[in-house]
């Protein structure tokens, strides 16, 4: 459904509709607020693969949306982390199991662009909300509402925009919210894989001194029973030499740099070369303005935080809403909005320095930080209660979980079907 009239009226205004921009829109409309989501749906396919962990896996079924993946996706059983990096202090080989922490499998790995689909599709027949193909051009904010032009010459109203709108959020530069930025030296490649022998739904992890190198399982495909998704980070220089590779030249290197654990590998189709950056915004909130996922965090890829953590701020985001109207506060308010960042300002901290340090331990070779970083793998690879303790952290955050992503989250309506 897109905007119908030149000026429309409604609760909240989504900027973005990528996966974080979608899965928030929905999740404030089937919450009983009106919706408008505005931003253009990426379905073309560019190698890049997320994997949802149990927490937003709890978001998704708690939305009725899940079902729609099904086949789509494949279970992330175990995890392994194998040193690369030639460092004087041999660092030991980590393998952990969901098993140990009751779960069947710690989340689901699906193709990015498969995930963004559905969710637009579930967008387009979800009560309460607008979804619209197009662009904000510009933002005015008044006392008690906030009213956007749109590139298309469409206005609309609403008493609270949420930015998703990515890293260069138009939303969070209107708000006058400021970031702290931050570049590495590294570029990661990713990419969709066939390969000869099984990945048995374990994801690996090689550390090396330009950064990991990542195998995560996928789904089979008709004519392609075993496949894996790839995120390689790697200098600028070698993602030069590696952008103007042959395929097969390529997928011969990345055979070797897994020292051939799936067997021969073959690159699918398109991939990707990202440089890699980071980003936190100063503020999570401005005047009727909140930020949700890229436009609020950006980290590089490394034990696949990114979109679980932009999740758990839009499901936080609708909790808060949620209380607030049910104590007659207004949802746009300075109020509300500081509820939000207090109740996500922590998290959205400890994720960005965690990976932050983990991936600047991998570049650097002196000796000190190489000592603490295999002495810390060495110690949450013998002590079991601490590797239980973190593996729980990493997938489900405990004591921080909105209402959403709770183990028995209450009952939401289901999505309306066209």
């Amino acid at each position: 459904m897109s905007l119908k009239t030149p000026e429309t009226e409604t609760g909240i205004l989504v900027a973005g509709a990528g996966a974080a921009g979608l899965s928030a829109a929905i999740a404030l409309a089937q919450a009983g607020f009106s919706v408008v989501c505005v931003g253009h749906v990426e379905g073309r396919a560019n190698g890049r693969t997320v994997a949802l962990f149990e927490a937003s896996l709890r978001f998704y079924k708690a939305l009725g949306v899940w079902p729609r993946f099904r086949g789509k996706t494949a279970p992330l059983a175990r995890i392994t982390m194998i040193d690369a990096t030639g460092a004087r202090l041999p660092v030991p080989s980590v393998s952990f199991g969901a098993s140990e922490i009751g779960l069947a499998a710690f989340g689901e790995n699906i193709e990015n662009n498969v995930l963004v689909e559905g969710l637009a599709d579930i967008a387009s027949a979800t009560e309460n909300l607008i979804l619209h193909e197009g662009m904000i051009g510009d933002i005015h904010f008044g006392p008690d509402a906030i009213h956007a032009t749109l590139a298309d010459g469409h206005r609309v109203t609403a008493k609270l925009a949420a930015a998703a709108d990515g890293r260069k959020s138009l939303l969070r530069t209107k708000a006058g919210i400021g970031t702290r930025s931050w570049t590495y030296p590294q570029i990661a490649f990713t990419s969709l894989l066939s390969h000869a022998k099984p990945h048995r739904n374990i994801s690996t992890e090689f550390h090396t001194r330009s950064g990991p190198c990542t195998l995560v399982p996928l789904c089979a495909a008709p004519d392609r029973p075993n496949r894996s998704s790839l995120v390689w980070l790697m200098s600028a220089e070698e993602a030069q030499r590696r952008r103007e590779l042959p395929q097969a030249s390529l997928s011969q290197e990345i055979e070797t740099q897994v020292d051939s654990l799936l067997g021969k590998i073959e690159v699918e189709g398109p991939g990707g070369f990202f440089p890699m950056a980071g980003m936190s915004a100063n503020r999570l909130f401005g005047h009727r303005v909140v930020l949700i996922g890229e436009a609020a965090h950006i980290f590089p890829p490394l034990a696949a935080q990114g979109l679980n953590l932009s999740l758990r701020d839009s499901a936080a985001l609708v909790e808060v809403l949620e209380d607030a109207r049910a104590l007659g506060q207004d949802i746009g308010s300075a109020r509300t909005l500081k509820a939000y960042e207090n109740a996500r300002r922590s998290d959205i901290f400890l994720r960005t320095n965690g990976v932050d340090i983990l991936n600047r331990s991998l570049l650097s070779d002196f000796f000190p930080v190489d000592f603490l970083r295999g002495a810390g793998l060495l110690a949450f690879s013998a002590i079991g209660p601490l590797r239980r303790a973190l593996m729980r952290e990493g997938v489900l955050t405990h004591g921080t979980l909105p209402r959403l992503m709770q183990e028995r989250p209450l009952k939401r309506l289901a999505y309306r079907r066209a």
